[in-house]
């Protein structure tokens, strides 16, 4: 018996197996979504703002941020290789988000033109793209398996 057992919920996440790539998934393409409209409300509040607090973070965008980071760790539990490249991928897009904000509220301050989060939608592809092959695997995988 181990010591930390009951922290996770070990017996929902392996009925779940199945499921958790295409929430991992769902997530991805609902956080790109939200960072999108999360970049129209920093412009419109650095156009219209003028305190010292320009920029807020978009409630949508940070819920589906640390829920996407709860996916991929849910994720690696149950398919330990694909879950860990998935994470990876996941905590680039939190620090590219977390860095793409401040130079947001740098530009704010600064009465600079806002440039679109250009790090941060990279690396949402990427993890999209992956998260794709991983909850869209049946598609390809006769493909797949003739040539590997």
């Amino acid at each position: 018996m181990q010591p930390l057992q009951f922290l996770v919920p070990l017996d929902p996440l392996v009925a779940a197996e199945s499921v958790i790539p295409f929430v991992v998934l769902a997530l991805v393409v609902a956080n790109m979504a939200t960072r999108l409209l999360a970049h129209r409300a920093h412009v419109r509040q650095a156009e219209e703002g003028d305190n010292d607090e320009l920029l807020s973070r978009y409630t949508p965008h940070s819920v589906t941020t640390v829920l996407l980071v709860l996916a991929s760790f849910a994720f690696l539990i149950v398919a330990p290789h694909g879950g860990m490249v998935m994470t990876v991928l996941v905590l680039g897009v939190f620090l590219a988000d977390f860095f793409e904000f401040e130079s947001r509220r740098v530009e704010a301050r600064n009465e600079m033109e806002m440039e679109r989060p250009k790090a941060a939608v990279t690396a949402s592809l990427v993890a999209l793209l992956y998260a794709g092959f991983q909850s869209l695997f049946f598609i390809v995988e006769p493909i797949w398996t003739t040539i590997v």
